[in-house]
């Protein structure tokens, strides 16, 4: 039994008016498309296509004007469909008087995370992306490429099921290019549905599993990266370098089998983005020091599946929501510590003389003997009024 689409648009509409209602622009036009569970889906195409418009459409931020669109079997601007939705927009607005941390926190709040939780998330991606060392420094301070950076941990923070990326690589510097790629095929390894939009045609074709192509607001092409990217009129056969008469001799073998000739015969090249990472590697390990954002970390544990738990860091909390149970020998020894002393009054009240040993024969003056009181006369004075008081 296959699975529900996460997102499936039919004859998908949308065409903005001016002020009088009148059609000023057709920016989708029509399109039909399904973004299956656990793909990495390219949306392709140059500026003013239609991907901004319909990644809105999707997060129920434009409505549409015609045609079916939904979103989990739900319509994009159901509520409960937000917290299932991870999203970068083009441009990453943050508060430019808040640091990393600050940023995360308050993004985390609003998905109703657990203190404890996000604080461990924070970490990890900051890490994950770079921004450990610039973890207490405003935002407003940032370069491009560092607030994309945490645009991407913001976007992550509630370990999202569909992830949407509106040019995500865009101000990253290479080494942050080919950490996002990374990151995506580690996402997509576990499992997460990710729509991914730019016009950074490397990016996608490293990543995606399927993709469209818009131009006009139309879909142009569409398929799995292979079935658009295959060459079919061309063979390609990879060996060691060979030795100029051997190349002569495949030369002459493919002109009397097949009729034609060898087209190019070169060494093949590395890709620039893999020379520049090499390159900075380098630097890395010779200890190079920087003043920007440092090459991202492992991926946040959390995104990869591990367990979450708050019970550590809420033992704090379980402590001052109830009395921690003691040996009653040490709440004996603690009530008696801190127990107030009896007034002065109490004690002179409650204070017992001395026995009084009556004076004996062979020592009749000892000093030990105590006079007895005669408490009659004083309780008569205490009970007479005063005026008759002598």
């Amino acid at each position: 039994m296959s699975q529900q689409p996460i997102v499936e648009a039919a004859g998908l509409v949308k065409v903005f008016d001016d002020f009088w209602l009148r059609a000023k622009a057709r920016a989708v036009d029509g399109i039909d498309f399904e973004i299956r569970p656990n793909e990495i889906f390219g949306l392709l195409g140059p500026n003013g296509s239609g991907k901004s418009t319909t990644i809105k459409l999707i997060l129920g931020l434009l409505r549409k004007t015609k045609g079916r669109l939904s979103v989990f079997g739900r319509d994009p601007g159901d509520v409960a469909v937000k917290a299932r939705i991870g999203y970068l927009p083009e441009e990453s607005y943050m508060y430019r008087f808040l640091n990393p941390v600050e940023t995360l926190d308050y993004y985390g709040k609003l998905f109703g995370i657990a203190r404890a939780i996000r604080r461990r998330r924070t970490s990890e991606l900051l890490e994950m992306v770079g921004l450990e060392g610039a973890s207490h420094r405003a935002v407003g301070e940032f370069s491009k490429g560092m607030s994309r950076r945490l645009g991407i941990a913001q976007a992550l923070i509630n370990d999202p099921e569909f992830l949407i990326l509106d040019e995500p690589t865009s101000g990253l510097d290479p080494i942050g290019t080919r950490q996002v790629k990374d990151l995506l095929l580690d996402l997509g390894r576990r499992g997460k549905t990710i729509l991914l939009s730019s016009h950074l045609l490397a990016d996608v074709e490293d990543v995606c599993d399927r993709m469209v192509v818009l131009y006009g607001g139309k879909i142009r092409a569409a398929g799995t990266t292979d079935e658009l990217l295959r060459d079919t009129n061309r063979t390609l056969i990879c060996v060691p370098r060979l030795r100029p008469e051997t190349i002569e001799k495949i030369d002459a073998l493919v002109r009397r089998e097949e009729g034609t000739a060898i087209e190019r015969v070169e060494a093949p090249r590395q890709k620039l983005e893999d020379l520049f990472v090499q390159i900075v590697e380098q630097a890395r390990v010779e200890q190079t020091s920087t003043s920007g954002a440092l090459q991202g970390g492992k991926t946040a544990a959390f995104l990869l599946g591990a367990q979450e738990s708050a019970a550590g860091d809420g033992l704090i909390s379980d402590l001052q929501r109830q009395e921690p149970a003691r040996p009653a020998a040490v709440v004996v020894a603690v009530a008696e510590t801190i127990a107030p002393k009896d007034s002065v009054v109490e004690e002179l009240v409650a204070a017992k003389a001395p026995p009084v040993r009556a004076p004996t024969t062979s020592n009749p003056t000892s000093t030990t003997a105590q006079p007895s009181v005669d408490r009659s006369v004083i309780d008569d004075l205490l009970e007479k009024p005063p005026e008759k008081r002598e």
